[in-house]
């Protein structure tokens, strides 16, 4: 006898958000949390006005049910793309070392004048990149099926 299928058992559609406003972003921001990348998988295209970056994001929105199943946890490959971007400055990122990884913490905005402001973009290890933009417009979008995390753990934030 063969059994049903399960609403369970078929696979997750894969991740895209879009930001337009602080709130939004906060949701994208807590989903890239400790996300990981190489220098080397950081574009700025002025003539386009967008910044992007290729993420290796851990699945925070599957963290549960792994453990719950007790199965490994997953990371995915997504595209995190802010537009309307004007202007792009860091700090404590090694621009001869392309292949240096680097972990994204948070997102952040900060408000300016007539909806302009800036995108903080915090890294583990006191770097940061700063996005100057007329507006909020930033996606993340998964672009690979998930995979089983390599180090086989969730990421942990002491209290």
């Amino acid at each position: 006898m063969t059994e049903d299928a399960r609403f369970e058992d078929a696979g997750e559609r894969s991740l895209r958000l879009i930001a337009e406003d602080a709130d939004d972003l906060q949701v994208i921001s807590t989903l890239a949390q400790d996300a990981v990348f190489p220098a080397s998988e950081m574009t700025w295209k002025a003539s386009e006005r967008r910044f992007a970056i290729l993420l290796n994001r851990f699945r925070w929105e599957d963290q549960t049910k792994a453990r719950n199943r007790k199965r490994a946890y997953e990371r995915v490959r997504s595209v995190l793309a802010i537009d309307d971007v004007t202007g792009v400055q860091s700090q404590g990122i090694s621009r001869g070392d392309p292949d240096m990884v680097h972990s994204l913490l948070s997102i952040v905005w900060e408000p300016a004048e007539d909806g302009a402001g800036q995108l903080i973009l915090t890294l583990a290890g006191d770097g940061a990149i700063a996005l100057k933009t007329e507006c909020i417009n930033v996606t993340l979008q998964d672009v690979t099926r998930p995979y089983i995390a390599p180090s086989g753990k969730a990421p942990e934030h002491p209290e």
